[in-house]
């Protein structure tokens, strides 16, 4: 039963109609083109208090986030929503995933047998316009991608470059000394950012997701756990974003992670 009603809890906020435009814009409190000094410590204070809860677990604190961003940030003048689709995802090590992830990370590499400390970018939470962008479970190619190695990270430009503007390496993300992580933690906290998404090589899906939707800009941010596992946001903006507004969220991602800290020796997903 300890399981059930954090799940009612989670799949009930999915199933409820997200805010219209017109909705989000009376509970608006940040625009992503004009983000303030103030907006940022607001936002960040907020954001802390998702995660109060040890008995939370991580995807639920996920979720708060991932809707919280979403559902806050809009254009002051026209009230337009300023994301089309936010998701968290966190690294894991693949024999401490599910047997469905497990069977999604391998399916993505069926040429190579994966070893049970390879490190999986797994989605925790994901919410957006579309209908099948409101569940980790309905992502075709993003529920648990394998970091097999440099090499192979250059065929997802995407999160290697997260992972560069992050300032961490993929043998950053392998089991280390935990006076090596404290360090990595203190300069971990960085920004990823793409202004202009239209035609950027490192944005995928051009033609079915950017120009469709409208995106303009792409801002990641995060950093390390204590267990030396990394955390990412990624916002996909139909706003530009200028690199002041990119910069105040590396003390977002902060924040980010103390909202996160309460469940990390708890469970990690609702199931």
């Amino acid at each position: 039963m300890g399981l059930e009603a954090p799940k009612l809890q989670i799949e009930a906020r999915r199933t409820e109609p997200l805010p219209t435009d017109d909705d989000a814009s009376a509970s608006a409190r940040y625009d992503l083109t004009r983000f303030t000094l103030a907006d940022m410590v607001r936002c960040g204070r907020e954001l802390r208090r998702l995660g109060v809860s040890s008995s939370q677990a991580m995807e639920e604190t996920a979720d708060l986030i991932v809707r919280y961003l979403y559902e806050h940030f809009a254009e002051r003048d026209s009230g337009r929503r300023g994301c089309v689709l936010v998701r968290l995802f966190k690294t894991h090590r693949f024999a401490d995933l599910g047997d469905d992830l497990r069977e999604f990370a391998q399916a993505l590499t069926p040429s190579a047998r994966l070893s049970p400390d390879i490190k999986c970018l797994t989605m925790l939470a994901s919410v957006g316009e579309e209908p099948n962008w409101n569940s980790r479970r309905d992502s075709r190619h993003h529920q648990a991608i394998p970091l097999l190695s440099e090499a192979a990270l250059d065929e997802i430009p995407m999160i290697s470059r997260l992972l560069n503007q992050l300032g961490l390496k993929l043998s950053d993300l392998a089991p280390a000394q935990p006076e090596v992580v404290d360090d990595l933690q203190r300069r971990s906290f960085n920004v990823f950012h793409v202004p202009v998404a239209r035609d950027s090589p490192v944005i995928p899906a051009q033609q079915d997701f950017v120009v469709p939707h409208g995106i303009e800009s792409v801002l990641g941010f995060g950093g390390l756990l204590p267990d030396g596992n990394l955390f990412a946001v990624i916002i996909f903006a139909r706003v530009p974003i200028p690199p002041a507004t990119a910069e105040m969220f590396r003390t977002i991602a902060l924040n980010v992670k103390m909202a996160l800290m309460p469940a990390l020796h708890g469970r990690v997903f609702i199931e």
